[in-house]
């Protein structure tokens, strides 16, 4: 039997996490895709609402994308447990049983993984930051986040744990074996 037909057919939990370097390169790709539907979900809106400045109903644009990207991640996590930039990586987000995600807790998930620049938004705007420090604040949080693996012996994202999901890497490699 092939290792492809052998990932494919193992259990999420027997597959090791990927590594860190694949899940943010996950993300970096899931981002370029993401700005196609943040485009098109802010173009229905404007034409809907006929917003002609760009201040002009902000707060209820930024809440509408908001539920937008909620409902594009819970389900997608919920119908498969992968984005188009998951399958591409070969990665899977599954329960820490390794049975599939129901939409709650994909809600749960998406929810926490806010704190990759929410707390860091935050203090640079509790600390009045400006110029080059309005970029630090939340890029030094981003990095203590994703550096926060290294305090889980399987490797996982503190939005996981928390939200009792696991990356699974579908491609183990050879090396691991």
């Amino acid at each position: 039997m092939s290792s492809a037909s052998t990932s494919a057919t193992a259990t999420p939990s027997a597959l090791p996490t990927p590594s860190l370097r694949r899940r943010l390169c996950s993300m970096v790709y899931e981002s370029m895709l993401l700005f196609g539907v943040v485009f098109i979900s802010t173009w229905i809106f404007s034409t809907v609402l006929e917003q002609r400045h760009a201040l002009y109903l902000r707060h209820a644009l930024e809440s509408w994308l908001f539920v937008i990207l909620g409902l594009y991640f819970i389900w997608f996590w919920s119908h498969g447990g992968q984005t188009l930039a998951m399958k591409t990586w070969r990665i899977r987000l599954a329960g820490k049983d390794g049975a599939p995600v129901k939409a709650w807790r994909a809600l749960l998930r998406f929810l926490l993984s806010w704190l990759w620049f929410l707390p860091g938004l935050a203090l640079a705007w509790a600390l009045g930051a400006k110029g080059w420090m309005l970029i630090w604040i939340p890029a030094v949080n981003v990095v203590v986040w994703a550096a926060l693996i290294y305090t889980d012996p399987q490797r996982q994202f503190l939005h996981d744990r928390l939200a009792g999901t696991r990356i699974v890497d579908l491609n183990p490699s050879k090396k691991k074996q």
